[in-house]
């Protein structure tokens, strides 16, 4: 099963399952998760082929809903989901193949299409990197710094970094081979009738005008919301208006 994080204690309320997205961790979702766990286990969970979950051959979105769906059934049965970027398109296929497990849905800047933009430039920043070199964390956020302008995103990718060991916990390899898998999304006969939020950054284009059609079409009760000044890491960029807006949909459809 996926290595998970648990915060706070589980109750009569569904917990809350937290999907990290591509290249992250459920140690990245560790402030947010914590918060949230005042009301509510909450579960964050390292995908396959990230942190301290297997390595597998296959990183389709069916079998990553089949990882969160186990994950579920071990936690009561039934969950509220909360999926970002990659985890977010995981989250919607296991909402849209076994929708018996998921309670509520909040989709954080993904909508259920292809994308044409690869994330692949990432994974040779980090291949580039000289970890015999590494003796602090530091030391590999420096040499990212030659690919990865951001600060924001060069720390985000450290924490996937075990400096002990001097290896990346993500396996980039497979993640490499089956990038047309993660920037598209699989053809599925299903609808998934439950609240729905797609919660997006006001300055991203993950989500627009054009997928509505398409995201109503499998999520009839979907509702839209975006956070001001926010792109598309945006419980990273504000996590307290991402937390807000989680509290208050959650509250609004108990």
């Amino acid at each position: 099963m996926l290595n998970t994080i648990l915060h706070g204690t589980q109750g009569a309320t569904p917990p809350l399952l937290i999907v990290h997205g591509l290249y992250g961790s459920g140690r990245n979702w560790g402030v947010i998760a914590k918060r949230l766990s005042d009301e509510r286990q909450v579960i964050a969970v390292d995908q396959r082929n990230h942190g301290d979950s297997p390595w597998t051959d296959s990183h389709s979105y069916e079998d990553m809903a089949g990882d969160l769906a186990e994950v579920i059934e071990a936690h009561g049965g039934k969950a509220d989901v909360l999926g970002h970027s990659m985890g977010g398109k995981a989250a919607m296929v296991l909402a849209l193949t076994r929708p018996e497990r998921v309670n509520r849905l909040i989709l954080s800047d993904i909508a259920p299409v292809a994308y044409d933009h690869s994330q692949i430039q990432y994974i040779e920043a980090m291949r580039a990197v000289d970890l015999d070199a590494i003796e602090k964390r530091s030391d590999a956020n420096d040499q990212l710094a030659r690919h990865v302008p951001e600060p924001t995103l060069r720390s985000f990718f450290t924490q996937s970094l075990d400096v002990k060991e001097k290896r990346w916990k993500l396996n980039l390899d497979r993640l490499a081979e089956e990038m047309p898998k993660i920037i598209g999304f699989p053809e599925i006969e299903g609808r998934f009738d439950g609240p729905t939020l797609f919660l997006s950054g006001g300055e991203s284009d993950y989500v627009t005008r054009e997928h509505r059609d398409r995201i109503k079409a499998l999520f009839p009760e979907a509702r839209f919301a975006k956070i001001p000044g926010a792109g598309h890491w945006l419980h990273a960029e504000k996590p307290r208006e991402f937390e807000a807006a989680v509290r208050a949909y959650l509250a609004a459809t108990d």
